[in-house]
């Protein structure tokens, strides 16, 4: 079916550092050298997809699978068609025969990786991988920057990385000086060659501006490998219970990286982030200070562009170096997951888990010659034990982790999904466990800073691909999805959390909360001696999953089931749960949260009142800072879709879409849409009515509704005070 390429796995000279399809069937490749040379190679590659044995089509050559032994399971992918081109394949799918079943890859890169068991970086560490940071300052002649409008123009770009940091920056405002400064942009990305071009909101701000701008000045856009220019196209991520809209750009042989996705998916577990703008992030993860770097507001940068240079640079070269913090600090995890996954590293940032888990499935299978079958009728099945015991406040805290509870349980087990009939389901999880533990042992005893990083990058990348074969269980999607099994590892999990409940009962602890996996105890006999209580209850175990000791604390508030508060030994109050960090609340009311919840946790008692005093006289005196009332909410659909929807039905009308009607430019599906609730003159109005949009914001022309605030602290109030949160007349001992 065609020649293609073998590469040795342990041969640095050939690990992949960049891929493309073209249409007419070649196979772009840059190889890596251990000099830091790159070289750039094509081989013919014949894109497949899975069908069944009864197609008819002339365009490719159907290659049978074997079945299993009596048809069990049953196998309706029992061909393959490979076709002589990409153009072809698709022709192909968009005419196929809608009864016949079909199954692909949708990434002909991806598929070329795993037809010939290859994988991206393949022996390369972090610091191998040639990086270019990028950022834009533009022009805006009025409000947001709109590429589209005539005297809107980029007047820098900013490279930083693989070949030192470079400012471009515009000679005069002109066309004609614009386009010298995008075509120096492009020489000087071809003369770097990075394997990665990485920017903070690069997908949706800078690289469809520096497009629209080089369409109208005439300028190319010819920034990949092997000749080939930049392909656009409107995509869509889902980002936990979210939809975020983008527009994707695939820069052939190269990745592009979007640091404004990377800390969003960080934060879908962690939910700690305030915002996710760089300013922001670079703050979260300490890479900035507040006070130590420099600041420009939008409508500031033309000017400071023209009166003062060194303050417009240095703000620029914040940027780049704030973005590159972000990627040291988040991207060595998918570095080492396309290590282990024939994926792309741009399919790998953008890909849900399951999908990375089935690509395993499918390599092997593929390399077996091997019939698919197709997902199996998914079925109910109930979840993780998570409970809370007590309301209140404890003292001397110890927290337990039952090590990978799922994936130990499934290979306690002993099972692979009912469709799994090579049984590679085990077979790869314990290969994952196993390099995790190696790579996790590797870290703890490194020598090394940057050796340390490596190691831990790849240990986490495991734990998360470990832990998604769970998840990949009960996809209703997934080809090897089966519920009955997902069904037995919760229901172990469950009744092993409850054994080890009932061993430290014993011991004389007290449980607090149990959530999945982990164990919340309070122990006035343990606390300082937390492993001696940890061999006591070992015995519960099975073979082969392990229990450890997490953490000790000061303190635990129990509010309610996943809604806690922890304070550690050396007075950091750590929040858990959405009663305590909604990011949803309004900042002022998150900040009183906060504050009531330290005051708990220390036994004080009545600040809270005093505080809320205060804050509703700064309320009533219009001295609070818009930001701290603002409501953000990331919008599930775009503000044309709902418009329409409303003047269809005249329902669902919400504060944040009607806030979304009146921002210029309109935001996307995904969008965070931050908006106040504005005063009203006579009676009460509903909040959908008075949302407006924070940059509408003017303290005399449009006003914030200070009773609609002070409303909203009452509410607070009701829902977390209660009479023991009043101050005391007299003595009452300890809260505790």
């Amino acid at each position: 079916m065609g020649k293609h390429i073998r590469m040795s796995d342990t041969d640095f000279k050939d690990s992949i550092c960049g891929l493309w399809a073209d249409s007419n069937g070649a196979m772009h490749v840059c190889h890596a050298y251990s000099d830091g040379s790159r070289v750039c190679d094509v081989t013919e590659f014949h894109p497949f997809l899975w069908t069944s044995r009864d197609v008819n089509c002339s365009t490719a050559k159907l290659i049978e699978l074997k079945k299993p032994e009596n048809n069990m399971p049953k196998t309706p992918l029992d061909a393959i068609l490979r076709f002589s081109s990409s153009a072809d394949m698709e022709t192909y799918f968009k005419n196929r025969d809608k009864t016949k079943p079909i199954d692909r890859i949708t990434s002909v890169e991806n598929q070329f990786l795993l037809a010939n068991g290859l994988r991206m970086f393949e022996g390369m560490k972090f610091e191998d991988i040639r990086r270019l940071q990028l950022d834009i300052e533009v022009h805006s002649q009025e409000g947001f920057p709109n590429a589209s409008r005539k005297n809107d123009r980029i007047i820098a770009v900013g490279i930083s990385g693989i070949g030192g940091k470079k400012l471009i920056e515009l000679e005069d405002f002109t066309d004609e000086a614009e386009k010298k400064l995008l075509e120096e942009t492009e020489k000087e990305i071809l003369a770097r060659d990075p394997d990665l071009i990485e920017g903070h909101n690069i997908f949706k701000f800078d690289l469809p501006y520096i497009a629209a701008r080089a369409k109208t000045v005439g300028a190319k856009m010819n920034w990949g490998r092997f000749g080939a220019g930049v392909e656009f196209r409107k995509s869509r991520l889902k980002i936990a219970e979210r939809q975020f809209a983008y527009t994707r750009c695939d820069i052939p042989g190269r990745t592009v990286v979007d640091t404004l996705i990377l800390v969003q998916i960080f934060d879908v577990s962690a939910r700690e982030m305030p915002s996710y703008t760089l300013k922001a992030s670079a703050i979260h993860f300490g890479i900035s200070q507040k006070d130590s770097r420099t600041y420009l507001k939008g409508d500031e940068i033309k000017d400071i562009f023209n009166s003062d240079r060194k303050k417009f640079r240095a703000y620029l070269s914040d940027d780049m170096r704030e973005t590159a913090g972000i990627s040291d600090r988040l991207l060595p995890t998918y570095i080492a997951q396309v290590q282990n996954f024939p994926l792309t590293l741009q399919e790998c940032i953008l890909r849900g888990s399951g999908m990375k888990v089935e690509q395993l499935f499918l390599e092997k299978y593929f390399a077996a010659s091997a019939a698919l079958p197709q997902p199996q009728e998914s079925e109910f099945f109930e979840g993780a034990l998570s409970e809370s015991y007590v309301e209140g406040v404890f003292k001397n805290v110890l927290h337990y982790d039952v090590a990978s509870l799922y994936p130990s349980l499934m290979l306690v087990i002993g099972k692979c999904p009912r469709n799994d009939y090579l049984k590679v389901f085990l077979e790869q999880l314990g290969i994952l466990r196993k390099y995790r533990l190696k790579y996790k042992n590797l870290a703890r005893i490194a020598t090394s800073e940057s050796a340390r990083r490596e190691f831990d990058a790849r240990q986490k990348s495991f734990k998360i691909l470990i832990n998604s074969f769970y998840g990949y269980l009960g996809l209703a999607t997934a080809i090897f999805g089966d519920t009955q099994l997902a069904d037995e590892v919760t229901r172990r999990g469950r009744e092993l959390l409850v054994s080890l409940m009932d061993a430290f009962v014993s011991e004389g602890c007290q449980i607090l909360e149990a959530d999945t996996d982990g164990i919340y105890l309070t122990s006035n006999q343990y606390f300082n001696q937390p492993e001696a209580l940890l061999e006591k209850v070992l015995h519960v175990l099975p073979d082969g999953v392990d229990l450890d000791y997490d953490g000790r604390y000061e303190a635990m508030f129990c509010y309610k089931a996943k809604n806690y508060a922890l304070l550690e030994q050396d007075g950091t109050v750590i929040l858990r749960g959405s009663s305590f960090r909604n990011r949803a609340v309004e900042p002022f009311l998150r900040n009183l949260t906060q504050t009531y919840v330290a005051d708990k946790l220390t036994g004080k008692s009545g600040d809270i009142f005093k505080q809320i005093d205060e804050l509703k006289n700064k309320i009533r005196n219009a001295q609070m800072d818009i930001a701290d009332l603002a409501k953000s909410e990331f919008i599930s659909k775009s503000p044309s879709q709902y418009e329409s929807e409303i003047l269809a039905t005249g329902k669902g009308r919400r504060a944040a879409m009607e806030a979304s009607l009146l921002m210029k430019p309109r935001p996307e599906v995904g969008d965070k849409v931050l908006y106040y609730i504005a005063a009203n003159e006579g009676k009460k109005m509903a909040d959908w009515k008075l949302a407006r949009p924070i940059d509408a914001y003017d303290k005399l022309k449009s006003p914030y509704n200070a009773q609609y605030y002070i409303n909203k602290i009452d509410d607070w109030q009701e829902r977390f005070l209660t009479d023991d949160d009043k101050p005391k007349t007299s003595s009452q001992g300890e809260l505790f």
